[in-house]
């Protein structure tokens, strides 16, 4: 059901949903807090009005560490028992996002939800936040999600986009829809905005006729040098699922603690520790290959669907100015010299 709303009956809205028992989390400016000596930067954090949400920039942190928590209390022991830690949210959240990000909520079930047995976790933090699909009315620097098919959300409550002062909404919440009635003017059908092109362009083999092959090819030699093993690309990426364990003790014996998960990367040093001194993927080269092939093929032969959504925000957080889509396309290239096809 279509809407519009006035400054005034979003922050109405927004009053509603927190008296519902939701916290309402979205891209926000922080002024002066950037990488870079006097820059601002675009992160999720809590709002309570519509003039704190940035709609014009893209953020340069994914919703996901609004979503899922960077570090998590598991369960606590104490001896042989254990407590099971509250939820991080009990509320539930309304969570503001890009259609690209809608469609990396999805990899996350992928990787929670089906990947063997249902992480309990996340499924209770996925219960209880709702989607609010902010439209694009332009790609934004390093965007490639038209080449990922990732430019349109799959589903989602509710979509808003700017028109001038006021704001278009598809509602698809009954609840909301009733909220709506009694403050904002019904609109003709809404369609969320959405790009259709992006300057950067992405192909994709649709197969890999030799593996073996391609993971000794060249290509990734020059990451052994460039890339530095910093993780930033895999943090800020909304469909990384990647965490290590740790337990964090209360007492000398070591009886009496909480056990924790945090998220980690394989793009950072000791990710493939093992036990016995072993390590896997020593150089960053093979880290960036192993990262690459997962993104675009590993993902798709078990799921159906990429693990990258081409939202660009690797590239642009790269200390190195490693550009994530120029080695897609190097792998395409690759293997199309090796005789595959295009996806």
């Amino acid at each position: 059901m279509g809407f519009r709303a006035g400054r005034a009956q979003m922050d109405a809205l927004f009053n509603a949903w927190q008296a519902e028992g939701f916290t309402v989390v979205a891209p926000k400016l922080f002024a002066g807090t950037g990488r870079f000596s006097e820059t601002d930067i675009v992160r999720y954090d809590t709002v309570t009005s519509i003039d704190e949400v940035v709609f014009d920039r893209r953020a340069d942190y994914s919703f996901k560490e609004a979503f899922t928590p960077v570090r998590q209390t598991l369960f606590y022991f104490a001896g042989e028992s254990t407590a099971e830690a509250e939820s991080p949210r009990k509320g539930g959240a309304v969570i503001f996002l890009r259609n690209c990000d809608r469609c990396a909520l999805e990899v996350l079930d992928d990787m929670y939800l089906k990947n063997g047995e249902e992480d309990f976790y996340y499924k209770r933090l996925r219960e209880h936040c709702r989607f609010v699909v902010m439209g694009c009315d332009h790609s934004f620097e390093d965007c490639f999600c038209v080449s990922m098919g990732t430019n349109v959300a799959p589903d989602y409550d509710m979509a808003v986009d700017p028109a001038g002062d006021d704001f278009l909404l598809d509602v698809k919440d009954p609840g909301w829809q009733g909220i709506l009635a009694g403050i904002g003017a019904p609109e003709q059908p809404v369609t969320p905005q959405t790009v259709s092109e992006n300057a950067v362009q992405v192909a994709l083999p649709e197969a890999i006729p030799d593996r073996a092959a391609l993971c000794a090819s060249d290509i990734w030699k020059e990451y052994d040098e460039r890339c530095i093993a910093c993780g930033r690309c895999t943090l800020v990426c909304p469909s990384c699922t990647c965490f290590t364990m740790q337990d964090l003790f209360y007492d000398d014996a070591g009886r009496i603690g909480e056990r924790r998960r945090v998220q980690a990367s394989c793009m950072i040093d000791g990710y493939t520790d093992v036990a016995g001194g072993g390590s896997y993927r020593q150089k960053n080269g093979a880290r960036m290959r192993f990262k690459a092939l997962h993104k675009v093929y590993d993902h798709r032969a078990r799921f159906g669907r990429n693990m990258c959504v081409g939202c660009g925000r690797c590239t642009a957080i790269c200390p190195e100015y490693i550009d994530f889509a120029v080695i897609l396309n190097k792998v395409d290239g690759e293997v199309r010299t090796r005789g595959g096809g295009q996806a």
